[in-house]
């Protein structure tokens, strides 16, 4: 049977490749939040900003879990 701590490394591994997407989709919506604001779609721009906000606390979760796998 392989080892757990091979499945912990990966999954690890795996979530932080994902975290790592996570703050680059992020940063994108920023700036098209930004163009937006600056081009009279503010709307727009506050529906993207919650989703902002969402990417934001999954992150904290999804860096959570990987702290915990990692110290177990």
């Amino acid at each position: 049977m392989p080892d757990t701590s091979d499945y912990k490394i990966a999954t690890a591994d795996t979530l932080t490749l994902l975290l790592h997407n996570q703050h680059a989709l992020g940063a994108a919506i920023e700036e098209i939040t930004k163009w937006l604001s600056e081009n009279g779609v503010g709307s727009v721009a506050a529906h993207a900003m919650s989703a902002m906000e969402a990417l934001d606390a999954n992150a904290q979760a999804i860096t959570d879990s990987i702290l915990r796998i990692r110290q177990s």
